[in-house]
C-alpha cells in the first residue's frame, strides 16, 4: 500500500518551482485533465455530487449563499488549513483551479444524458478510477497539490498512515458535515467517499511502477 507521494525522474525537485521541465509540466496538465474528466462522469451520472460538492451546498443552504460563493469558501478554508500541515502551494495549485475547471466547462455540455441506471452506475465507478489516476500523475509532478489533496498529503505527512486511510477519513468527514448542514447526499457520493482513497493510493502505485519500468528501460543505453 502507498504512503506517500513517489518521487520520479520528471518530479519537480521543488513544489515552488514555476519554471519546471517540460516534461514536469506536461504531466501535471495531463493529469489534471484526467481528474476533470473524472469529475465530468461523476457529475453525469446524476447519482450524487462530490463530498466537497455536498459540503457547499450545506453551507450555502446554511448561510443563504450561492453555490459559487460557498465553493469559494469552502476552497479558501482548506487553504487556510494548509498553513498548520506545513504546505506549500505552487504552479500546480493554480493550474488545478483553471484546468479542471476548463475540462468541466467545455467537455461536459457535449455528453449525452444518461438514462440506464447501469450506466449511471458505471459512469460513477469510471469517474472515481480517473479522479484517482489524474490525482497519481499531477500529485508525482510535485509542482504543488490542489488544495484539497494539500490537506491529504499534509496530514499523511504528520501521521504517517496510508493515502487511502487519509482519503477516506478526509472524505467520509467532508460528506458528513455537508449533510448535516444541508446539502445533498446520493448513492454516487458515499461510492466516491469510499472509493477515492484506494483509487489515489492506485494511481500513485501506478506512477511509481511506471517511473521504475522508464528507469530500467534507459539503463541499458547508459
Amino acid at each position: 500500500m502507498v504512503r506517500s507521494v513517489p518521487f520520479t525522474s520528471w518530479s519537480s525537485s521543488e513544489p515552488l518551482n514555476f519554471h519546471p521541465k517540460l516534461k514536469t509540466l506536461g504531466f501535471l496538465c495531463f493529469g489534471l485533465f484526467i481528474f476533470g474528466l473524472g469529475e465530468i462522469l461523476l457529475i453525469a451520472a446524476g447519482l450524487g455530487v462530490t463530498p466537497w460538492t455536498v459540503l457547499a451546498q450545506g453551507l450555502g443552504e446554511h448561510f443563504e449563499a450561492s453555490i459559487g460563493t460557498a465553493t469559494f469558501i469552502v476552497s479558501v478554508g482548506v487553504l487556510l488549513l494548509w498553513i498548520p500541515l506545513r504546505q506549500i502551494p505552487g504552479l500546480g495549485t493554480i493550474l488545478n483551479v483553471i484546468i479542471i475547471a476548463a475540462t468541466i466547462e467545455f467537455v461536459l455540455p457535449i455528453l449525452p444524458p444518461i438514462e440506464n441506471l447501469e450506466a449511471r452506475f458505471l459512469l460513477v465507478t469510471m469517474g472515481i478510477v480517473l479522479v484517482g489516476i489524474g490525482s497519481g500523475i499531477y500529485l508525482v509532478a510535485n509542482l504543488g497539490a490542489g488544495p484539497r489533496d494539500g490537506v491529504m498529503t499534509g496530514l499523511q505527512s504528520v501521521t504517517q498512515l496510508p493515502i487511502a486511510w487519509i482519503r477516506i477519513g478526509i472524505e467520509l468527514s467532508v460528506v458528513l458535515s455537508g449533510w448535516l448542514l444541508g446539502g445533498v447526499v446520493g448513492l454516487g457520493t458515499i461510492m466516491f467517499a469510499l472509493g477515492i482513497g484506494p483509487a489515489v493510493s492506485a494511481g500513485l502505485f501506478l506512477m511509481e511502477r511506471y517511473a521504475s519500468a522508464a528507469l530500467t528501460t534507459q539503463e541499458p543505453n547508459e
